[in-house]
């Protein structure tokens, strides 16, 4: 009997982030536990290994939210220390250095719109990012001048603002 593709993904999700035996998953997706044995055979063959997916879940404690957490984590401080770079630059113009605030600023609205799906703290620094990228582009096309200084004011709320979140 052939499966809807979403049955497959549950399955995955099922084993993956709850940990499930494969009783378990047959018992709530009505299908066999041969089938999902196969399944995970032909996704490891593919390049999707299940037991590491569940390994990864289960170290980072939390599943799902806890992986996009620290993903952003690291992002965030790529992102810094780009900003860092970039006021530290002495052969970048004031206005090149705005418009690479603001191609930084707009990546990591795009990031955190991603992430923000998976759940609503991160909704909401999502939100907060927008934000930032307004202002930002507002700075950069009505006072030029200030670039540097916001940008550190933004480097220093952000390594302020991260121990609270």
């Amino acid at each position: 009997m052939a499966h809807k593709p979403e049955i497959k993904q549950a399955a995955r999700a099922a084993f993956a982030y709850e940990a499930l035996t494969f009783e378990q998953i047959s018992e709530r997706l009505g299908v066999s536990i041969h089938t999902l044995g196969r399944w995970k055979r032909e996704s490891k063959d593919g390049g999707d290994d299940w037991d590491r997916a569940r390994s990864a879940a289960r170290l980072s404690g939390q599943g799902q939210e806890a992986v996009t957490a620290a993903v952003l984590e690291d992002f965030v401080l790529l992102f810094q220390s780009t900003i860092a770079d970039l006021k530290a630059a002495d052969n970048i113009g004031p206005i090149e250095k705005a418009e690479a605030i603001s191609r930084l600023t707009d990546a990591y609205n795009k990031t955190m719109s991603a992430a923000s799906k998976s759940s609503p703290k991160l909704n909401k620094l999502a939100v907060a990012m927008e934000t930032i990228q307004h202002l930002s582009a507002y700075i950069k096309a009505e006072y030029p001048h200030l670039v540097e200084d916001f940008a550190d004011m933004l480097d220093g709320f952000g390594r302020k603002i991260s121990g609270t979140l």
